[in-house]
């Protein structure tokens, strides 16, 4: 079980805002205490760069640095902490592979295969590589309940590129990565995997290994960590093949006049000064998750947006619509009420200091296909309790009065 008074005490947010409901976790998650505290002690002990210094500051900062990337293999179960590389956000992480990988791959007539639920960082790339390649930009649909229908129906022996997200942030759906991978391997044995697991990680475990995927995408601030973080993992005998996406300072083994070599993954990929206090307070937070645990984490986010959906159900009847699935689902429901555009209610939730989404949520394709333009989104994590969700009720219910 989850303590949650305990558990936002160490979130200093809510000592500077006590009246606080946080509910746009999907977005980005609070900061506990440790991390803060982590990276004000890599600023005032020991703020060197990182590899490039013999003497003592930074070599404790590339020590640090390090142990971070051994900590996110651990976390993430994989073999070798040379499979890590840091980005700044999942966004840049699918760019890199698009780039580095999609244009070597792919080429006219050539398929690539996403869903409808994808947000906009695993769907725009992917159509952008397939309009410049010629190539055709496959979308896997979804049924009434907001579940991915067969992907036999788009996968294909011609499909090169699978990208899909293992949770949607829009329907909340847990979609089941590894017997899709296990089925699109078997349409196609050579089609690359990547998975979007931005909402994924900081909520259940995620085992490479176990799915079987190529590549892996997520974001330290979704996960308790820092801004500024991204992590892909991928298989080191892709990454090994694939060119550099940016060039410059700590990538170069070898420079001359006349060419340039480049050192092996991962350093091939983190060109330039990285986000280091950032990537060194992740540690901290995959180790505040680790001491919680993952388990009791989606437990209670089970707990939390079972309540909801039923509260909420029970409150406004035909007047709310809720989409996405009713099992198989993380700590997040979008929904629609009465007509009142989604915006307003974000708006007049604010004055009782809740805090929500409205909007498309980068999902602009997906909200096409629910035949809505924007939605309500309320999201959960480890700091959120049941009171927050009957407080959320109850300032919908005066929303509903002030507009109508």
């Amino acid at each position: 079980m989850i303590n949650v008074t305990k558990i936002k005490k160490d979130f200093p947010i809510f000592t500077f805002n006590p009246e606080l409901i946080y509910l746009d976790s999907t977005a980005t998650s609070l900061k506990p205490q440790l991390v803060i505290d982590k990276l004000n002690t890599y600023y005032q002990e020991y703020s060197a760069n990182i590899y490039r210094g013999i003497y003592d500051i930074s070599e404790k900062a590339t020590e640090e640095f390090e142990k971070t990337r051994e900590a996110v293999a651990s976390f993430i179960h994989s073999y070798l902490s040379d499979e890590i590389i840091f980005t700044r956000n999942t966004t840049e992480s699918i760019n890199l592979i698009m780039y580095t990988l999609g244009d070597k791959i792919i080429s006219k007539n050539d398929e690539i295969a996403v869903s409808i639920m994808e947000h906009h960082s695993n769907f725009v790339p992917w159509q952008v590589l397939a309009q410049r390649k010629s190539a055709t930009l496959s979308i896997i649909d979804i049924d009434n309940n907001g579940q991915l229908v067969d992907i036999s129906k788009t996968v294909t022996k011609k499909t090169k590129i699978l990208s899909l997200t293992y949770i949607s942030n829009v329907l909340g759906t847990i979609n089941p990565i590894k017997k899709i991978i296990q089925q699109a391997k078997q349409i196609n044995p050579e089609i690359i995997v990547i998975i979007d697991a931005a909402q994924a990680v900081p909520h259940i475990k995620v085992d490479v290994q176990d799915l079987n995927c190529d590549f892996l995408v997520f974001s330290s601030h979704k996960m308790l960590g820092p801004t500024g973080v991204g992590v892909l993992w991928g298989r080191k005998e892709l990454l090994e093949h694939m060119n550099p996406f940016l060039y410059g300072g700590e990538m170069i083994e070898t420079v001359s006049t006349k060419q340039t070599t480049y050192k092996t993954t991962p350093q091939k990929f983190e060109a330039g000064t990285p986000h280091i206090a950032g990537i060194i307070a992740l540690r901290e937070a995959i180790e505040y998750i680790n001491a919680i645990g993952l388990k009791h984490i989606y437990l209670h986010e089970q707990t939390l947006v079972n309540y909801a959906i039923h509260f909420l159900e029970d409150s406004f009847k035909k007047k709310i619509q809720i989409f996405g699935p009713r099992e198989m689902r993380s700590g997040i429901i979008s929904f629609t009420l009465d007509k009142i555009h989604p915006h307003d209610i974000a708006q007049l939730l604010n004055d009782d200091h809740i805090a929500v989404r409205a909007g498309n949520h980068c999902a602009m394709p997906l909200h096409t296909r629910l035949h809505i333009t924007a939605s309500i989104r309320a999201s959960f994590y480890l700091y959120n309790t049941t009171h927050d969700i009957d407080m959320l009720v109850k300032s919908l219910h005066k929303a509903i009065k002030i507009i109508g």
